[in-house]
């Protein structure tokens, strides 16, 4: 799972980070992006987003539901750990 967030904008902006795009997480979270104006950076940034969606399926919420026990003992852990990790 990638949790970044990476909007890239006309090509060219790039902001790369973990905030989320609302106001709450830009006045109280602890979470900070790094915004970058360069087409070449833009242009990588997409690739690698392509690259990953190609290697990414779509889960339906039966799926999800039908998880092995062990797998939603993991993700529960996760859950419980997420402040940590």
């Amino acid at each position: 799972m990638v949790h970044g967030k990476v909007p890239i904008v006309d090509d060219m902006g790039v902001s790369v980070g973990s905030t989320n795009f609302d106001n709450r997480s830009f006045r109280l979270n602890d979470e900070a992006n790094l915004n970058i104006y360069d087409p070449a950076f833009a242009a990588e940034q997409v690739r690698v987003f392509e690259a990953d969606r190609a290697r990414s399926r779509r889960m339906t919420r039966q799926e999800f539901n039908e998880r092995s026990a062990p797998q939603k003992v993991l993700d529960a852990l996760a859950g419980v750990l997420r402040g940590q990790l």
